[in-house]
């Protein structure tokens, strides 16, 4: 069952806003029943579905679901600006969604020719094109085009990408793979984390025991990141959760907690209090630059615990 745009006057309707697993799931099903709602948007790219591969055939005119941008707190303004100052003019960005993705994107005005390849992208890039920062001129997988999977925000960007040459839509084993992603110059990855322990690990999909979210395309990106021309791959996080009565950098994960991303693969590490670049750091190094990084109230803390972990008088 999928929901899908009016065909055009040669029988091709288009996956719209959700081309990630959806296209993959039509192509290996036996019977195929197509919402086609008049307010799908007609997206481009490998999104087309021909009338032919269609069973049956519901007809709606109903609006999409929209989630509006997050409120932007002054913590995640400074984080924005933080990693905003890793992205250099020509880079492509993969951006999750949310506060902190959002907020870099108001930090990048003063940036040129800005690209996106990215699983989804959302209503920020939309106040980007506007402002003439993003060209995508320099993405030189899919040059000019905004690359995504799948695309969740208002009606604002759902009226941008319809009929609009310069968005294209992928599935996610074309986005997402390593090895198309991972040809894009300068691929900058952004993307959250729940916890960060102090050997670099990424904890972003579970809250101990309890799963919270999806993996998504984290590691996929940074993985691509690291080997793109330029790339850099960036875990933004508040240094702090639950009114800043816990730390975020933990000196080890809580008990039950799934690593998302593994500390060999973590390059930056950004929260409101700094930029800890990880790659190619020895324990120690990394222990020092996490803490740096961790809200103030929470640092000696972390000390402490690293002298009892590792029983080294002399460790920081």
């Amino acid at each position: 069952m999928i929901q899908v745009s009016p065909p055009d006057e040669h029988g091709f309707l288009s996956h719209g806003i959700s081309v990630d697993y959806t296209k993959a799931a039509t192509q290996a099903a036996g019977t195929v029943v197509a919402e086609v709602n008049k307010q799908m948007p007609r997206t481009f790219g490998a999104s087309f579905i021909h009338i032919s591969q269609i069973d049956y055939f519901v007809e709606t005119d109903r609006p999409l679901i929209e989630i509006a941008p997050s409120a932007i707190s002054d913590e995640e303004k400074i984080i924005g600006n933080n990693v905003a100052s890793l992205v250099p003019n020509k880079a492509n960005l993969q951006l999750g969604i949310g506060s902190i993705p959002d907020a870099v994107l108001k930090f990048l005005r003063n940036k040129r020719d800005i690209g996106i390849y990215s699983e989804m992208f959302s209503d920020g890039v939309v106040d980007l094109y506007e402002a003439g920062v993003l060209t995508s001129k320099y993405e030189n997988l899919h040059p000019g085009k905004f690359t995504a999977n799948f695309l969740m925000g208002t009606r604002k960007l759902y009226d941008f990408v319809h009929n609009n040459p310069m968005v294209e839509m992928y599935p996610a084993d074309h986005t997402n793979n390593i090895l198309f992603a991972g040809q894009v110059n300068n691929l900058i990855s952004i993307n959250s984390a729940v916890q960060v322990d102090l050997f670099g690990q990424v904890c972003a999909d579970t809250m101990g025991y309890q799963q919270y979210s999806g993996v998504g395309g984290q590691v996929d990106f940074v993985r691509a990141a690291s080997i793109s021309p330029g790339g850099k791959s960036i875990i933004a996080l508040p240094s702090t959760a639950k009114n800043h009565s816990i730390s975020r950098i933990v000196s080890k994960l809580d008990e039950g907690a799934c690593v998302t991303t593994s500390r060999n693969d973590v390059h930056y590490v950004v929260t409101e209090f700094g930029i800890a670049d990880l790659r190619g750091k020895t324990v120690k190094q990394r222990v020092e630059a996490l803490i740096e990084i961790a809200h103030p109230d929470f640092r000696q803390e972390l000390k402490n615990a690293t002298l009892a972990i590792f029983g080294l008088d002399n460790f920081l």
